[in-house]
């Protein structure tokens, strides 16, 4: 299995672009797939240049309803209109970030609901034996406090965003599981256990933003959440890949605990499984 971040906010090479924004493309022996598509066409450049073939694509996910990983979907679909673009019946809801007064719109451009390829779930579904989709996330435990500022749009106002509009990709190839989780805005533990009730058993890799980024300093109580979730997750025999939304201040307090577990991946890193 081969594994390509084509998006982040960070690069390691100085050869792709770096934006706020997540997608992973995924290389599996019976399928080319996404997984996001960042906020821009500046993903698409870095597929170029990274020698991924958005021509050979046969399966996009949206893992939630944010611009950041769905800003790419309308240009794809230009490039290839062949690939099913499948995602969560509620990404389409209206999705705004409140916060010092202000309102500022996060959703999806609503023009992607009228693309004939897209696919809307419910419940997640499974492709085939290689590529599965779940969602249905309800644990609370170590959830991000960062999301308390995300509200969804409703007739009667404003909403606490509730994420039951986020999936979850699980690859299995070559003996392996992986599981990739766009932002983890239910908490990467109460993903980890709806993962355990479906499948069995831990997932062997794991990718995904854990959605612990703060432009301000962490009070102590997000401190304890944040390495009280690395404690958990290094008592796991998972490799860990995390970016985006984690913030490098977050991910660095989970590396002292995880170690060589925790892995960052920049724009234009890549996994080989």
């Amino acid at each position: 299995m081969k594994i390509i971040n084509l998006m982040e906010d960070t690069t390691g090479k100085n050869d792709v672009y770096a934006e706020h924004g997540f997608s992973v493309y995924i290389e599996t022996p019976g399928h080319r797939l996404l997984v996001d598509t960042g906020a821009s066409e500046k993903t698409w450049e870095n597929a170029a240049r990274l020698g991924v073939d958005l021509n050979c694509m046969d399966l996009v996910f949206l893992s939630h309803g944010h611009y950041d990983h769905s800003g790419g979907i309308l240009s794809f679909a230009e490039r290839n209109q062949d690939a099913k673009i499948y995602m969560h019946a509620r990404a389409l809801h209206d999705y705004y970030n409140l916060k010092d007064g202000r309102e500022k719109y996060i959703g999806i451009d609503q023009r992607i609901s009228k693309l004939p390829q897209v696919v809307l779930l419910e419940d997640g579904c499974r492709i085939d034996r290689e590529i599965s989709v779940f969602s249905g996330v309800t644990g609370r435990r170590k959830w991000p406090k960062s999301n308390l500022a995300l509200k969804r749009k409703t007739e009667e106002g404003f909403r606490q965003d509730s994420f039951d509009h986020e999936q979850y990709i699980v690859a299995e190839a070559e003996g392996k599981k992986v599981l990739v989780s766009g932002c983890a805005h239910n908490g990467i533990l109460n993903i980890l256990d709806r993962f355990r009730e479906l499948y069995g058993g831990d997932p062997d890799v794991v990718i995904s933003g854990f959605h612990m980024m703060k432009q301000t300093g962490y009070e102590a109580d997000e401190r304890e959440l944040i390495r009280d979730a690395a404690k958990e997750l290094r008592g796991m025999g998972t490799r860990f890949y995390t970016g985006h939304c984690t913030g490098t201040a977050a991910f660095q307090m989970m590396r002292e605990i995880m170690g060589e577990q925790l892995g960052y991946m920049h724009s234009g890193d890549q996994i080989l499984l």
